[in-house]
């Protein structure tokens, strides 16, 4: 053999050599690369949610939900009486324009939401995270009686108004959580997504 021959019988062994290992390392890349891809149960939990709010009527609530992103959704549909008293009954208020308090900008209203007589709020209490207790009817309670309405978290007495406001000096140290949410149609709402409707 010559040695022209046995220098190009080389040079097509190290290509191939070298094709097989540039095979192995993208191979090898790609499972790689896709593990920093989020899993799909990670993807659902974060993934919008969409409900249908066309048989809530006012004073009723629609929750918990099924948990956006893990936890749980409360959506409100308040009264005339109520939208009238989150307008003009703030002296108890903590923090009643929300400056403390995690809400999208669209939501910076006495209403704490996109349209007044419909609320939507993560259902935890800021101090702990127990699942407040909604009561919808503007009237007096056992536990408050000057009560007007809205959650009551009954592990520590923490009180919100109808708009999820924490009423001052009580552990809550913020207003009820507002989720990015907007209305795909009158009736569906989705959760998840700040979408361009109001």
């Amino acid at each position: 053999m010559s040695e022209d021959t046995l220098n190009t019988n080389r040079r097509y062994l190290l290509l191939a050599t070298t094709g097989v290992a540039a095979v192995g390392v993208v191979g090898a890349t790609i499972p790689f690369v896709q593990s920093w891809q989020p899993s799909a149960r990670a993807r659902a939990l974060g993934a919008p949610i969409k409900v249908n709010i066309g048989k809530l009527k006012p004073g009723e609530i629609l929750g918990p939900l099924p948990a956006w992103r893990g936890q749980p959704i409360f959506i409100v549909n308040r009264t005339p009486a109520a939208i009238e008293i989150l307008e003009n009954e703030l002296a108890n208020l903590a923090d009643p324009d929300s400056i403390e308090s995690v809400q999208p900008e669209y939501t910076e209203n006495p209403y704490r939401s996109r349209r007044p007589e419909i609320g939507v709020y993560l259902g935890l209490c800021t101090h702990l995270g127990c699942s407040p207790k909604y009561y919808g009817a503007v009237q007096p309670e056992d536990f408050e009686s000057d009560w007007k309405g809205g959650f009551f978290c009954p592990c520590h007495g923490s009180k919100f108004d109808l708009a999820g406001r924490v009423e001052r000096n009580l552990p809550a140290p913020t207003n009820l959580t507002v989720p990015p949410h907007y209305y795909e149609s009158d009736e569906v709402l989705v959760i998840g997504l700040d979408g361009q409707s109001a």
